[in-house]
């Protein structure tokens, strides 16, 4: 593509070793829709005929359709993804395959399918997100009143629906695909016209390039758009967010699957077992979910670094870029599909979760509150409610286990009402502000995280 310039061949290894091709052969795809416009672009200005076009799109077709065979990509010359669609439609069509080269660069070319790919994969991603989001939120809907311990530390705080607990992670889940839409919207211009640096030497029409292939607008200026990979920076720095909030669900099925908590039962289709010891049953879903977060927050970092120090406009270290980006769009696109499957298959222990949310003092906020609406300042009740934890521990009780005179000693404004202040749900209820942990409150929450779930199907359903 380049050899006129030179009088010597590239040593055998160094070419080899250079190639981008075994990897960059996943923008097929957008490569083929991407010169597609720019073929319709050159015959705006009369580089091709109309004979000249039909014969090139005609061309990119046959290529699309002999790609479904494997062994059709398997080619041990081709340089890039670009080298390779050009010799292929040389062989197709003859010399007027080389024509579509006229008035762009391959500069242009591979930011133009990055974009492509970046924004393909956003909305597939979108897409597997709602599915989790929708199992959280029937599993969230099944659990009804089912009680669970809050933690805080690691630590046993208050009693929570476990409804409420399953929502937390809707809610990450919809930050995280608000995230990698605003990164869509970020990637969605089209560099086609850029040229290499100063832009294309053809009267070019960009506006119709960009519209062709479902751009906003094309780029603003030509320098950045063979240069720029915000867009690719955003987007795996986004799926790093999202594998942490995965990596943080997984830690907490780990931990409540162990006998010590045995809040969950591992569905087997997600465990295994051990060579050795026969009773067991490993998270190992979960595990390499957890572990593969590192992964991807390790490409995020390996991007920055790759780009933090490059002059304008494109230099080869942006090769370097791509094999970060296609290893963690295809780690999340594996994962988020067995992780909407294992929300659905894991079982729930709701008789071991409520008895655990009914020692430890869970609620003793509750009792606290109980003597603030006595008109007890918070502190003092604070203070209160702490002495009489201490009677408890002495005596190997629970709070509601104390007697009036007991209570009494410790301030006068306990009732004979106090106990039932102290009951799951009179604790549940207290929390009744939006967002709280109250069932009315929880129920109306699975609402509002439906109809946005259901919006962010419809959206994707619009991309698409």
């Amino acid at each position: 593509m380049w050899s006129g310039r030179f009088r010597r061949p590239l040593d055998a290894e160094f070419e080899r070793w250079q190639r981008s091709f075994p990897y960059d052969q996943r923008l097929l795809p957008y490569e083929l829709a991407a010169s597609r416009a720019h073929a319709h672009a050159l015959k705006g200005v009369d580089v091709l005929s109309s004979e000249e076009l039909i014969s090139i799109l005609q061309g990119l077709d046959q290529i699309s359709a002999q790609s479904a065979n494997p062994e059709f990509l398997e080619d041990t010359e081709a340089e890039d993804i670009h080298h390779f669609v050009e010799k292929q439609l040389v062989s197709l069509i003859g010399d007027t395959g080389y024509k579509l080269h006229s008035g762009r660069s391959r500069n242009e070319q591979i930011a133009t399918d990055l974009r492509l790919y970046v924004r393909a994969n956003i909305d597939q991603l979108r897409s597997f997100l709602a599915d989790w989001i929708d199992a959280l939120l029937d599993r969230a809907d099944s659990a009804g009143k089912a009680v669970m311990p809050s933690y805080t530390h690691l630590q046993r705080a208050e009693p929570i629906l476990v409804a409420h607990w399953l929502l937390s992670y809707v809610e990450m889940f919809l930050r995280d695909a608000q995230r990698l839409e605003d990164a869509r919207r970020h990637a969605n211009l089209c560099p086609l016209g850029s040229g290499p640096v100063a832009g294309a030497t053809l009267p070019l029409d960009r506006a119709g390039m960009a519209a062709a292939l479902g751009f906003d607008a094309p780029t603003a200026n030509s320098i950045d758009a063979t240069s720029d990979r915000d867009f690719i920076l955003e987007f795996v720095n986004s799926l790093a967010v999202l594998s942490l909030h995965w990596s943080r669900f997984a830690e907490e099925m780990i931990l409540f699957s162990t006998h010590e908590f045995g809040f969950v039962q591992l569905p087997e289709a997600y465990s295994t077992g051990s060579s050795a010891m026969p009773q067991k049953k490993n998270p190992d879903l979960l595990e390499l979910m957890r572990g593969k977060s590192a992964r991807i927050a390790g490409q995020a970092n390996a991007l920055m670094i790759t780009v933090k120090g490059l002059p304008l406009a494109y230099n080869k270290d942006l090769q370097e870029t791509q094999e970060p980006l296609f290893d963690a769009t295809e780690t999340a696109l594996a994962i988020l599909p067995m992780a909407a499957a294992f929300t659905r298959g894991v079982e729930f222990e709701f008789a071991r979760m409520e008895q655990a949310a009914k020692t430890g003092f869970l609620n003793a906020w509750a009792a606290a509150t109980y003597l603030v609406r006595q008109g007890v300042p918070f502190r003092l009740a604070h203070e209160q409610i702490g002495k009489a934890v201490q009677v408890c521990l002495e005596k190997n009780c629970e709070l509601e286990n104390l007697t009036l005179a007991e209570l009494q000693a410790i301030n006068p404004a306990f009732g004979p009402d106090f106990e039932a202040a102290l009951t799951l749900q009179s604790v549940l209820e207290v929390h009744d502000v939006p967002g709280g942990t109250a069932p009315n409150r929880v129920r109306q929450s699975i609402t509002a995280a439906r109809a946005k779930c259901a919006a962010l199907r419809e959206a994707t359903h619009v991309h698409a």
